[in-house]
């Protein structure tokens, strides 16, 4: 008789974990929650002081997308970190989108604020991004 159980497929080898497995997709995590943060913070704008309803309801659906990824963020890279990342790059995609899609006037000080918050970001950055578990 032909042993067809799967007991033996339990005895193969775990597959080694790659990077994507590990800290990358943290940064994969932290990249989307700054995207979703971005979004909602541009559906405020549209909501028109929540007078309008679905940018009003998408408010609140991609700032809780965005904190919950952050979270899972958190699990691999520091608080202090990732929280500089998600805020000065929230800045930066805000601004653009302001300028492009709102049209918002562009200035000299806008650009160097915005130029010095990315500046501290990569501050941060080479402070040291190791994660303390």
């Amino acid at each position: 008789m032909i042993d067809v159980s799967f007991t033996r497929c339990s005895k193969l080898p775990t597959p080694v974990p790659t990077e994507f497995g590990g800290v990358l997709r943290h940064w994969l995590y932290l990249v989307l929650a700054i995207g979703m943060e971005a979004t909602g913070t541009t559906c405020m704008k549209l909501s028109e002081g929540f007078s309008r309803v679905t940018p009003s309801v998408l408010v609140f659906v991609f700032y809780v997308i965005s904190f919950a990824l952050f979270i899972f963020a958190l699990k691999r890279i520091d608080l202090s970190v990732a929280y500089a990342i998600w805020a000065g790059m929230g800045v930066l995609l805000i601004g653009v989108v302001g300028i492009l899609y709102f049209k918002e006037p562009v200035s000299a000080l806008k650009i160097i604020s915005t130029l010095l918050i990315i500046g501290g970001v990569i501050g941060l950055y080479s402070s040291g991004v190791g994660h303390q578990a």
